[in-house]
């Protein structure tokens, strides 16, 4: 049975009536030392699906006749959905160029030192684009409310042309140290498949 990712994903308690909770760990944490994912069904529900942090958890409610692989499928969505919310309230130009310093110090050494990071509204053909020579990265708006790891991609995407200008195997093998390089990648194409952004391209147009 379908269900509905629409329902609310943070502040919901859980009173109906469910089966014993199970925690699963997160699809987008294994290994990272993230918090866990805590699964409810509850035989009550019968489309909805929402979920909300808890602590050091994350809670995944879920009708209680869903699949094992919808239930993967959901807690995956759900997670996407808090991580879009958590990132439009949190990232501001400041908490941009600190992720940017993080980010660099953790996949390229160190070595990538923009002099600038935000936000810009007049992107509409590219997620994020870097000058060199000044050291400036912007970054799409529309990308505020995407999941973290997708901002977190294209920022690095930007910071790996301050040392390498092009897309060859250079760059390339400079994302490679990323783990959710092509997880990140897919989410943008889907989008773009999906229709919600324009998938346009150009001469000097850079698409992550």
């Amino acid at each position: 049975m379908p269900a509905d990712p629409s329902s609310r994903t943070t502040g919901e308690s859980s009173r109906s009536a469910a089966s014993a909770p199970r925690t699963v760990p997160s699809p987008q944490s294994r290994g990272s030392g993230a918090s866990a994912v805590e699964v409810r069904r509850s035989t009550r529900r019968r489309r909805t699906v929402s979920a909300y942090r808890e602590g050091d958890r994350t809670v995944v409610l879920i009708p209680a006749r869903m699949s094992e692989a919808e239930e993967q499928r959901w807690v995956g969505v759900m997670l996407d959905k808090l991580a879009a919310q958590e990132s439009k309230r949190m990232l501001g130009d400041a908490e941009l160029a600190a992720r940017a310093e993080l980010l660099s110090g953790q996949y390229l050494g160190g070595r990538a030192r923009p002099a600038t990071v935000r936000w810009v509204t007049n992107q509409n053909t590219r997620w994020g684009s870097c000058t060199p020579a000044e050291g400036s990265i912007r970054l799409s708006h529309r990308l505020q409310g995407m999941p973290e790891y997708v901002v977190d991609y294209v920022l690095l995407h930007e910071l790996a042309h301050l040392l390498v200008p092009g897309h060859g195997r250079r760059f390339w093998q400079l994302l490679e140290a990323y783990p959710r390089t092509e997880r990140a990648r897919g989410y943008l194409e889907g989008v773009v498949a999906a229709g919600r952004l324009p998938h346009l391209t150009g001469p000097g147009d850079d698409q992550p």
